[in-house]
């Protein structure tokens, strides 16, 4: 019997590329999605200190579903440092002027916060529209 754990190393990792439209999705379920797929916890070869992930394309991003309550209650802070610094924007008001941050925050926040995230957070596109230049890479569509 072999119980020798695989590891997966660089020369290994395939990446590919999955396109999602976001029309009618929840923002907290789209983006649980999209996080498993970046971090490559949907193929058999996951390791956990190497970026396995694939790419992945969101479209529409400003047609996603929130609860109405959220849209007036969740904030996102933040603060320049300087002295009465602190902003505070409603999550209806960041979807009017950038509804593509929205879902790009709601993703980082469930990768890990450390540089492997940001290394995975990389492989996200987000696009308002229905349409990318991404189609060289030939993406399929999330199951």
């Amino acid at each position: 019997m072999n119980a020798k754990t695989y590891t997966a190393r660089e020369s290994e990792i395939e990446r590919r590329w999955f396109v999602v439209d976001a029309t009618g999705q929840t923002l907290g379920r789209l983006a649980t999605q999209v996080a498993h797929v970046l971090e490559g916890k949907h193929k058999p070869t996951y390791t956990p200190h190497l970026d396995t992930g694939d790419h992945v394309i969101v479209l529409n991003a400003a047609k996603f579903t929130v609860s109405s309550d959220k849209i007036d209650s969740k904030s996102y802070p933040r603060h320049s440092g300087h002295p009465q610094g602190f902003k505070e924007e409603s999550l209806g008001h960041l979807l009017q002027r950038r509804p593509e941050e929205v879902l790009r925050r709601a993703i980082k926040g469930m990768l890990p916060h450390n540089r492997l995230g940001t290394q995975q957070l990389r492989k996200l596109k987000i696009y308002a529209g229905s349409d990318h230049p991404h189609q060289a890479q030939r993406p399929e569509p999330l199951a």
